[in-house]
């Protein structure tokens, strides 16, 4: 699979969500569901949302400029953000119309609405698995925001399931009539669980955003550093994320006897060897300096 690849599912992911949003907005109206045009809208949102992540594939392939020497990797971080923000606007759109259901008096949803959840649920199940395996292949947080807003639709298509159910079939089995509210509370759930799903992929983005290093990757980087012949200590190992890759600036001690020569084709030596053990760094910047430590054996490596 390449990135091309994964282009294409957002694609594919964009036009079956549009679709689903159609069918579940009109049986919606038509069924008497205030759960499932909740669900709708929810859904309309996952669809924008799929056209930025889509937009923002597009622009984290391009390669490095003058303008912008380190890529365009974050344009999928701004996608994760915007998108997470959308849906935690139709959470709140959601609750709102809900309690509004609530308030006037209505009939139960059309028993064949469930159904159409049933197919929804289904279907958006399998975008959700077929959508990640890229994004956990190339690391890509859109991709990944994308896949989790199927699965999101998903979770509120089951709540909106369950809510129905109740609505259609609680009051004619128990002879209580105020089940028919099951079909709002459901829509309130499912609210709950977008605004759950928002935050993880509002978290990850604000974090790349704000260039916070890795602590896990600028560990990794020590190491591996620490052990090429010639290196005296690593310090100042600064990790930051672009997209599905990673800058690294860092400072190289080195024998303070070594020529500019020796030092410059040891920096190099240590960014190919990185590069080669950690396939999603894609850059990294090396800051000579003399060690103060006479040279020995062994090599420390400290951040």
């Amino acid at each position: 699979m390449t990135r091309q690849n994964l282009q294409q599912n957002t694609l594919i992911g964009l036009v079956a969500s549009l679709l689903l949003a159609a069918i579940k907005l009109a049986a919606g109206i038509f069924g008497r569901s205030s759960a499932l045009v909740a669900d709708a809208i929810e859904s309309l949102a996952d669809t924008i949302g799929s056209v930025l992540v889509w937009q923002a594939l597009r622009v984290a392939a391009r390669p490095p400029d003058p303008s912008h020497p380190y890529g365009y990797g974050k344009a999928e971080a701004v996608a994760a953000l915007t998108v997470g923000g959308m849906l935690v606007i139709a959470a709140l759109y959601i609750v709102v119309k809900a309690f509004h259901e609530i308030v006037v008096p209505h009939q139960a949803p059309a028993a064949w609405t469930l159904a159409v959840l049933a197919a929804v649920i289904a279907v958006k199940e399998i975008l959700f698995r077929f959508v990640m395996r890229g994004a956990v292949q190339f690391n890509s947080d859109a991709a990944r925001a994308d896949a989790w807003h199927h699965r999101s639709d998903a979770i509120t298509s089951a709540a909106a399931f369950v809510g129905v159910s109740i609505a259609v079939w609680g009051p004619g089995l128990t002879g209580l009539d105020a089940l028919v509210l099951a079909d709002e509370a459901a829509a309130i759930f499912a609210s709950g669980i977008i605004l759950i799903t928002a935050t993880g992929l509002i978290r990850p983005a604000l974090v790349e955003l704000l260039d916070a290093t890795s602590e896990e990757m600028s560990v990794n980087i020590s190491r591996i550093a620490a052990e090429v012949e010639g290196v005296h200590q690593i310090e100042k190992v600064y990790v930051r994320k672009s997209g599905s890759g990673y800058h690294v600036d860092m400072h190289l001690h080195v024998n303070p006897e070594s020529t500019i020569r020796v030092a410059h084709a040891l920096a190099g030596k240590v960014k190919s060897i990185l590069k080669a053990q950690l396939p999603n760094l894609v850059g990294v910047l090396i800051h000579i300096e003399p060690a103060t430590e006479p040279q020995s054996d062994q090599t420390t490596a400290s951040q």
